[in-house]
């Protein structure tokens, strides 16, 4: 396939009319693993060749390392360690892991479950009632935010303010010049520095005082790599605080979703609701909440499926795709919760690999376990749903739903 034909495929997978099914478009893709577009930039989509590079030193996960620079580069602020390289990444996500996991901290996760639990059948109790429900206002939304904002110690009840700067955020991510107004750009940076200014201002109130909150812990913490600084503290709490419900919201509904499609997989899961562990993990190969890596850089000519991608180039990661790959996966686009063989690509791979993986896996088994077991016979009133306009986050910005009873 030569570089114009496959520069016509990545247009389409990106455009909204492809949202609620990329995965055919996906397959055209992996017809050349390594697809060279007509900016320069290089698109990879097998399994083999994606694994291969996210644990390659020589790819660069800090945009800076482009040969030709974000658009608003000289605008946006200091990464976070997950867009920057070792050695900055490794202490950055030290000193952050210090306090949301193991070694340091092994049982928070684990020991949110009641709480968790507690949470979702709150939510639930709210709607139970209703013969129509949007799996996503009512639930899968406010749940993972009310976690993260508890973990990070941000209150609750100013979630208005920041939802609107996150969805600008959010969708300013595959901002593309040629195609796309100024002002989307424009108000994704503003909302980045409205973000950060109101966790700057969180963030001082914590410095010298006591607390068990996230922020409040990274204030103030001597570890044996020494302390953030403010300005990487805000930095990791903004990633944290976006990563932290917007994945877990399209996880939870596409999960949702394929079920509802799936019927005889809900009806089991009722039945065995162990099975919910190893269906998340299908979910996150066959629907899962980030396709797409946008952004990374070589950091000097990189040999990748019989391709030399030049140093410098930008590189954009479908890991969507590779996860249905059928030379990787038997069946790929069967969501068979029974799959033994079942790397996927749904967190990434490498020394980026998802953070919060473990919260997410967890707050998803809670909440698929619990819809199923108590939602009366539902069934879709829409297929497909509306998308969120984002091809990198790719989930319904609503589900509804009806009840029979």
């Amino acid at each position: 396939m030569t570089a114009t034909e496959t520069s016509d495929i990545l247009p389409r997978i990106l455009d909204y009319a492809s949202r609620a099914d990329p995965y055919p478009l996906y397959a055209e893709l992996r017809k050349t693993p390594v697809a060279p577009q007509a900016d320069g930039s290089y698109v990879i989509s097998t399994y083999r060749e994606l694994a291969g590079i996210l644990h390659n030193p020589h790819l660069s996960s800090d945009t800076r390392n482009l040969s030709r620079p974000m658009p608003g580069a000289e605008e946006r602020a200091a990464p976070a360690f997950l867009n920057l390289d070792p050695p900055e990444h490794d202490r950055l996500r030290r000193l952050a892991m210090r306090h949301f996991g193991p070694p340091h901290t092994p049982g928070l996760v684990t020991g949110m479950e009641g709480d968790l639990t507690a949470t979702v059948s709150g939510l639930i109790d709210d709607f139970s009632d209703k013969e129509r429900i949007d799996i996503v206002d009512d639930f899968a939304y406010p749940f993972p935010v009310t976690v993260i904002c508890h973990l990070l110690g941000v209150p609750r009840e100013d979630e208005p303010r920041f939802h609107v700067w996150v969805d600008a955020v959010i969708g300013s991510i595959n901002y593309d010049p040629e195609t796309d107004p100024k002002e989307k750009l424009d108000n994704g940076l503003r909302a980045t520095k409205d973000l950060r200014q109101y966790l700057g201002g969180l963030l001082e109130q914590r410095h010298g005082r006591p607390g068990g909150d996230l922020l409040t812990r990274l204030a103030n913490d001597d570890g044996p790599d020494g302390r953030m600084t403010d300005e990487e503290i805000v930095s990791t709490a903004n990633l944290l605080l976006i990563a932290g419900h917007e994945t877990t919201v399209n996880l939870i509904t596409n999960g949702m979703l394929t079920m509802l499609r799936n019927p005889d997989v809900l009806h089991r899961l009722r039945a065995e609701p162990d099975l919910v562990v190893p269906l998340v993990e299908e979910l996150l190969r066959y629907e899962p909440p980030v396709h797409i890596i946008p952004w990374r850089a070589a950091y000097s000519d990189i040999p990748v499926g019989g391709t030399v991608i030049p140093k410098g180039s930008q590189i954009m990661l479908m890991l969507a795709s590779g996860s249905r790959d059928p030379q990787r996966f038997d069946r790929p686009d069967h969501f068979d919760p029974d799959r033994q063989d079942n790397q996927h690509l749904g967190f990434g791979s490498g020394i980026h690999l998802c953070f919060g993986g473990p919260l997410a896996r967890l707050e998803t088994q809670i909440a698929l376990r619990e819809l199923v077991r108590r939602l009366d016979g539902p069934r879709l009133l829409a297929d497909p749903p509306p998308y969120r306009p984002s091809p990198i986050l790719r989930g319904p910005i609503h589900l509804h739903v009806e009840q029979s009873g």
